[in-house]
């Protein structure tokens, strides 16, 4: 993997190379294995917070991984474009507009002891910018190349609070042609209910069930690239114990396996449906 700026990485992306990088400021990561019709997301798997805002933060680090998305690029490690956040959402969150990036409060709890200021804000920002800089550069290529697109947006959540049965996968789809691309809506939700677990854990899947798939990126995509289809896939955290702050590698092995072959299978099922090449 190389360190390279964002104009690099776009340079890159613009004349089709393949290549692993971080950003110069660690903020994303990029790999691009070979150019294919699908991507792969992690836009909350990031945990780092850059050092001057510790002392100001009055949210522990425990409180911050616990609305974080752990482990989310490693669900997805395998496929031959990833791309993924590498700071924590309490420092700027990469799934809401620049507006509301930069939180105040985080789930009903004051997050700075002293208000930010405008250039701690702005540097927070500036990254914030840079990976859509980034996003916007890679779709912008594959609908060039492809003529159609689709972006496996991952997410994870704590399913332990919620006072009801909540299902393992939940696929937001609110914001997205439910009209044109139900069909791949409904396949890519039967084949993530198909996922076999250990510890006899239940796979189910269903759509709009916990979340609704508001976020920012898939907006993003979807507002910019009218042939580019986000599904926002979340998992309940039962890979780890959201509570006791630890994480079950054997089940995140499992989950990497399984979706190895599924998400490749369900592009390729969205290309033949789609291309206009064919």
């Amino acid at each position: 993997m190389k360190k390279l700026s964002i104009d690099t990485i776009i340079s890159k992306i613009q004349n089709e190379e393949c290549f692993h990088a971080v950003a110069n400021d660690y903020s994303l990561t990029l790999k691009i294995d070979r150019y294919v019709n699908y991507a792969c997301a992690a836009v909350h798997d990031g945990h780092q917070f850059r050092k001057p805002l510790w002392d100001n933060c009055l949210h522990t680090e425990y409180e911050r991984w616990y609305e974080e998305d752990p482990e989310t690029k490693s669900l997805v490690a395998s496929h031959p474009i990833v791309l993924a956040g590498r700071d924590s959402r309490f420092e700027y969150d990469l799934n809401r507009p620049p507006e509301e990036a930069v939180f105040v409060t985080a789930w009903g709890k004051e997050l700075w002891r002293e208000p930010l200021s405008k250039e701690e804000k702005k540097e927070s920002l500036e990254k914030h910018s840079n990976f859509y800089r980034v996003t916007h550069a890679l779709m912008a290529k594959l609908e060039e190349k492809f003529g159609m697109a689709i972006v496996y947006d991952m997410h994870s959540y704590n399913w332990k609070r919620w006072e009801r049965e909540v299902p393992t996968w939940n696929l937001g789809t609110s914001n997205i042609d439910n009209k044109r691309f139900g069909t791949d809506i409904e396949l890519w939700r039967k084949s993530l209910a198909e996922i076999k677990f250990p510890r006899e854990i239940k796979s189910t899947a269903k759509i709009n069930d916990t979340f609704q798939g508001n976020g920012y990126f898939l907006k993003y995509i979807t507002q910019n690239f009218k042939n580019t289809l986000v599904l926002a896939t979340e998992i309940a955290k039962i890979y780890g114990d959201e509570y006791e702050y630890v994480l079950y590698p054997e089940i995140i092995a499992t989950v990497e396996k399984q979706l190895r072959n599924r998400i490749p299978e369900h592009a390729a099922q969205f290309y033949r449906a789609h291309s206009p090449k064919l």
